[in-house]
């Protein structure tokens, strides 16, 4: 059919438009394309482009309380390849081999991969500086060194378990270095540059450097120094007493901070690899369980004071050493029992019968109220990893026996930082604290405190006036009952011993005992409690005669540290058979020796020096507490010689 010249300039004048609006529309999407989106396509293409040479953030130093470094990081770089790069695949594995303690094969395999970046490990990670200048020198290309850095713990097993480690990528696995590594571990870095996808360097393109963000520094509440203290004693008593295990913790009782923690086996965190995985994965002040024994009492003690159920001074108690409770016979330490004795005796005496009789006067209801509300049977929420709950009958399983062997802390599980966090809080004015050891954390270029963690006060158990007894009453424990070896002089110190057999297959083990003593001082104005237990020591095990002395040297040093004076108005201490009393130093000075003789009792031996008749100096000085018996040595001069500085 034969087409019209109308229809084809019809035809022609569609196909123009046509072609005029895909023109259009053309021009319109290219302006898009180069006005609108031309940024962000650069951007993407530039991404594409981009190669990435980490640089890691420092990790944060973690101080103690006066800004001790326990954890720093020393630099120790890291070798990347970028493999497109590198030209003789051969001999850059040959050079690096030796230098990487690696296999020339093993180096090829990873700098023949199709990946834009690798990094030469394990040889190549972590190096000492020595070594990464070395492979700077060999001026290989396409072999980068770049600075990283690894953890750093200079002294040793000192707190390990509390702090715990990090692994080969400056990540926090145990301890609170795990608690804690977002805040630590900062944002990491880079160095940028530009290549094609044959991974040469794109001509006219600069490297971009990220700078990476430090962690901030952790400030801990630890103590070195106490730490120290406590780290010795448990060593001379693992070689002493030859134990199973032994736990400490050293806490500030009005804070809940944590002024020293430790427990034996321990680790080095540089060397976790080499003790058993139980070791380092367990810190046993929060993660052990066990029975407290007579530790415990100090909460039934505070809980019968609280709701007047004893006078401890004016009422009287007969123990004949047992008692009957549902059917059962529970004993008391003492073979034939204490006789009778007013209730402040049966504290200092650790009486086991007298105890029963106060958590018969409580009830189930009323003892175990406040055994939960002292904290027990739940975390403390302690900031490191690992706490456990421990273990308490349910009221509905709560018979006459089962009250009355939790009266005296038998039955009931605990963990040491449940007891030393209840004790605290009975001691203290009656109120729980959420134990912690982070302090503060600080900016590490501005030295600014970016936060302060302020004491958290859970609830209050316990009024100020029952707490006050309660303290009274465990001074009167230290100075005249079972925790005479905890007694120091010139200072107030209040405890309790503790002694428990081992529960082991699900019976009692009549020969191996976890046993503990938790003492306090000033015991007018507690400062510093300390709790320390040992599992299974060998020979005597019992806890005032293993676990006090203990105490006592941490007490006496800790004390110190802290500046903590000396009080007045401490009790005397009553020495039984055996014992070695204490004396003062009586004033010498201005004497004659023949008067010091027919005037001084035989509490002294004496030592002589010098020429004259006159004392004119002595050592010990006048006023000094030492054990009878000891020697004092008196200097003798002129009376113009006499000093007066004593």
């Amino acid at each position: 059919m034969k087409v019209s010249n109308v229809t084809v300039r019809r035809r022609l004048f569609i196909v123009l438009i046509l072609a005029g609006v895909s023109f259009v529309a053309l021009c319109i999407r290219l302006g898009y394309v180069q006005l609108w989106l031309g940024e962000e396509l650069a951007n993407k293409a530039e991404d594409s482009w981009r190669r990435d040479i980490p640089y890691m953030a420092k990790r944060g130093e973690i101080v103690d309380r006066n800004g001790v470094q326990l954890a720093y990081n020393v630099s120790a770089p890291t070798v990347y390849a970028i493999p497109v790069q590198i030209k003789d695949h051969q001999a850059t594995a040959a050079a690096l081999a030796p230098l990487l303690d690696m296999s020339e094969e093993t180096i090829l395999k990873k700098i023949k991969t199709k990946s834009m970046i690798v990094k030469l490990g394990p040889g190549g990670r972590k190096m000492t500086l020595d070594k990464a200048e070395q492979i700077r020198g060999l001026g290989l290309q396409g072999i980068v060194v770049a600075e990283d850095n690894k953890r750093f713990y200079p002294y040793g097993n000192l707190a390990a378990h509390v702090l715990g480690f990090t692994g080969i990528d400056n990540q926090g696995l145990t301890g609170i270095e795990a608690k804690y590594d977002k805040e630590l571990s900062g944002i990491k870095g880079s160095v940028s540059f530009l290549a094609d996808a044959a991974g040469r360097n794109i001509p006219n393109s600069t490297e971009t450097y990220n700078g990476p963000k430090d962690g901030l520094t952790m400030q801990l509440t630890i103590d070195k120094q106490i730490q120290t203290v406590m780290e010795r004693e448990l060593d001379q008593a693992m070689m002493k007493l030859q134990p199973d295990g032994l736990i400490a913790i050293a806490m500030d009782p009005k804070t809940g901070e944590i002024l020293g923690m430790a427990s034996r086996p321990t680790y080095e965190p540089d060397k976790y690899r080499e003790v058993p995985t139980e070791v380092y994965n367990r810190n046993l002040p929060i993660w052990m369980t066990y029975e407290p024994g007579s530790t415990f009492k100090i909460i039934t003690l505070a809980a019968a004071l609280e709701e007047n159920k004893v006078d401890l001074k004016n009422e009287r108690f007969f123990d004949p050493g047992a008692i009957e409770v549902g059917g059962a016979r529970l004993r008391c330490w003492k073979k034939g029992g204490h006789g009778s004795q007013t209730f402040l005796e049966v504290v200092e005496n650790s009486c086991n019968p007298g105890f029963v009789t106060l958590g018969n006067r409580l009830g189930k209801e009323k003892l175990f109220a406040y055994i939960k509300n002292f904290g027990f049977g739940t975390k403390t929420g302690i900031d490191i990893g690992g706490e456990e709950n421990g273990i308490l009958f349910k009221l509905n399983q709560v018979g006459p026996v089962e009250l009355a062997t939790t009266a005296f802390g038998q039955g009931v599980s605990v963990t040491p930082i449940q007891q030393i966090t209840a004790v605290s809080a009975a001691i203290n004015g009656g109120t729980l604290y959420k134990p912690h050891v982070a302090k503060a954390w600080i900016n590490p270029e501005t030295g600014a405190t970016v936060e302060t963690v302020e004491p958290e006060a859970v609830r209050r158990v316990i009024s100020e006036e029952t707490s006050k007894e309660v303290r009274e009453a465990l001074e009167s424990v230290v100075a005249k009952g079972t925790g005479r070896n905890a007694f120091i002089d010139g200072y107030r110190v209040g405890g309790k011993t503790g002694t428990a057999q081992k529960v082991i297959n699900g019976r009692y083990s009549p020969n191996e005992h976890i046993v503990s003593f938790i003492g306090f001082a000033p015991a007018d104005d507690p400062q510093i409690i300390i709790y320390v237990a040992v599992d299974n020591p060998q020979g005597i095990q019992f806890g005032g005669v293993v676990a006090a002395p203990i105490v006592r040297n941490m007490m006496e040093d800790s004390l110190s540290i802290l500046g903590i004076p000396q009080r007045e108005k401490q009790i005397d201490r009553i020495y039984k058979y055996g014992e070695t009393p204490i004396v003062t130093v009586p004033n010498l000075v201005g004497k004659t020796v023949s008067d010091i003789y027919e005037d001084m009792n035989m509490n002294f031996n004496l030592t002589s020096a010098g020429s004259g008749k006159t004392v004119i100096r002595q050592a010990p000085a006048a006023g000094a507490r030492v054990e009878r018996g000891s020697t004092i040595r008196i200097y003798l001069g002129d009376d113009d010689n006499i000093s007066h500085s004593h």
